[in-house]
């Protein structure tokens, strides 16, 4: 039995159903007040942690309507890549959208979103030569494609991202700037593990020895900034 909270909680598989929620926030909003609703948004490809529930806290706080979308966006994949195994758990992850007052899911199936005469993408071309584009050809077009869709069908307000994906963040804020679209960008800092080691879905795949190495990245970082600032205070600037 779904719990009190999930039940308040829409939840819509296609994106007519999206669009006409989206339509009903703001005639709902209407009717008691004549500011115009405002809807966050967080969009996500499931396999939730505390970083995407620090967004999702975020927009609750700072919006009438919060949307969230749970979405494994195949063009974004590259060949060899991981997206027939990315952790797929709808039902918990529903469940904790709900209990932090989510009113609204959006959780597509892939053929909807790409039907089988889809043609068209953003391409941000600048974005390919870099070294993260370089490694991953299609990837940014594959994330700017469906950003871009995304925004479209709900339309919100402010639109939140985790700093650890920063130059997905960079090229989302420019897709924003280029296309000219009505929404604001909200960029909050990485959430880490306790010894420094970013939160990510993919963590999962590590083994118990690379996850014992991986924060030691973080760590070579944050010694490499505290002597940076040690010798930038010592010659005074």
């Amino acid at each position: 039995a779904l719990s009190a909270s999930r039940k308040l909680m829409s939840i819509h598989r296609s994106i007519q159903c999206m669009r006409s929620a989206r339509k009903a926030i703001q005639q709902q909003h209407s009717s008691t007040t004549t500011a115009t609703a405002t809807v966050g948004f967080v969009p996500t490809m499931g396999a939730l942690h505390d970083g995407h529930l620090s967004l999702i806290k975020e927009a609750r706080l700072k919006n009438d309507v919060v949307v969230a979308s749970i979405f494994v966006n195949p063009t974004q994949f590259g060949q060899n890549e991981d997206l027939d195994k990315y952790p797929r758990q709808l039902e918990k992850d529903s469940e904790l959208l709900a209990e932090l007052g989510v009113d609204h899911l959006f959780a597509p199936e892939a053929s909807s979103m790409y039907t089988p005469n889809h043609v068209t993408y953003v391409d941000p071309e600048s974005f390919h030569n870099l070294p993260e584009g370089l490694a991953r050809p299609g990837h940014f077009r594959g994330v700017a494609t469906i950003v871009t869709k995304l925004l479209n069908i709900v339309q919100p307000t402010r639109a939140y991202f985790g700093q650890k994906d920063a130059v997905q963040c960079c090229l989302i804020e420019r897709i924003v700037d280029d296309l000219n679209m009505d929404v604001g960008v909200v960029v909050l800092d990485t959430v880490r593990e306790t010894d420094g080691l970013a939160m990510s879905s993919r963590n999962a795949y590590l083994t118990t020895q690379e996850r014992r190495a991986a924060p030691i990245v973080y760590g070579s970082l944050c010694v490499a900034k505290d002597i940076y600032e040690e010798e930038k205070g010592g010659r005074g600037e």
